[in-house]
């Protein structure tokens, strides 16, 4: 038995909380990841190979279903967030 939405015990609905990941395609230019990785030799730090930069997205999400946060996301990371033709991104929900 749950608990009325007033009682003293109810625990409201978990929101999720998608994290979007975007970073270049392989094969794609990436000239931050290349000053980045200039910057890093000039200041000593040795045997640092290809330097790849990307960005994280956090979205807090009123779904509480993670098949439906999940598609959810992917379909915000789609149409905004990943520019796909250049970019992938994968999803992490926590």
């Amino acid at each position: 038995m749950t608990a009325a939405p007033n009682h003293p015990n109810a625990r409201p609905e978990q929101k999720m909380k998608a994290i979007v990941t975007v970073m270049p395609k392989a094969g794609v230019l990436d000239p931050q990841g290349k000053a980045i990785e200039h910057a890093l030799g000039t200041l000593g730090f040795g045997g640092v190979g290809e330097v790849r930069t990307g960005k994280i997205i956090e979205l807090e999400l009123a779904e509480t279903d993670p098949a439906a946060a999940r598609a959810a996301a992917e379909a915000m990371a789609r149409k905004l967030l990943a520019n796909t033709v250049i970019e992938s991104f994968r999803i992490e929900l926590a």
